[in-house]
């Protein structure tokens, strides 16, 4: 299971963080688009050591050789300059993920990548007017491409999780679900349970 950043301010976020991954969760993808360098320098610099193999950038990626991250996260638009990406950063990148918004696009990824988002599944809960124009379940039916895993985001909760792994979704990303809760650790143990018990269930 993911869990992306709120990118705005969270009071005690580093505490938070923490305490996710202190109870298990896969990947941290950190997403501060308003960040300058230095800010997100002193950001992940909080962040302990043991778990800098788990955090993904979504920019800024010149700071990850002094920070041991080798996981990047592309844009669309940084997907269409994909040779560019390459020339700069290919030594230091071992994962790459991107986002995709249609069943189309995400078919048509290049190989490199080891996961993609889809988005979005559910209406946003952290995006105001933000919600599905296609039901992404049915267009799941139309993958080809497995090669890269393809990850639910947009709207996923405790309620549809399962729903989304029973139809066709490898992983889920959790955003709002985690940052707009009173509790957010007690919320992702939550979702983590029911992604595990369906991980663990027979086919």
């Amino acid at each position: 299971m993911i869990v992306i950043t709120n990118p705005f301010f969270i009071k005690d976020e580093i505490q938070i963080l923490h305490s996710l991954l202190e109870e298990g969760l896969s990947l941290l993808h950190i997403r501060k688009p308003d960040f300058s360098e230095a800010e997100m320098a002193q950001f992940i610099h909080q962040i302990k050591l043991e778990f800098r193999n788990k955090l993904v950038l979504h920019n800024h990626y010149d700071l990850a050789e002094d920070f041991g991250i080798n996981r990047f996260h592309l844009s669309e638009k940084e997907r269409d300059v994909l040779n560019q990406f390459h020339a700069r950063f290919s030594k230091r990148c071992k994962f790459l993920s991107t986002s995709t918004h249609s069943i189309e696009d995400f078919n048509s990824l290049e190989n490199e990548f080891d996961y993609a988002f889809l988005s979005p599944v559910f209406k946003s809960i952290s995006k105001e007017n933000y919600q599905p124009k296609t039901d992404l379940f049915e267009a799941l039916k139309l993958r080809k491409n497995y090669t890269t895993k393809v990850i639910a985001l947009g709207g996923i909760d405790s309620q549809n999780i399962q729903k989304s792994l029973e139809n066709g979704f490898n992983d889920v990303a959790l955003l709002g679900s985690i940052w707009n809760n009173e509790n957010p650790i007690k919320q992702f143990k939550l979702c983590q349970k029911i992604a595990l018990s369906h991980s663990q269930s027979p086919v």
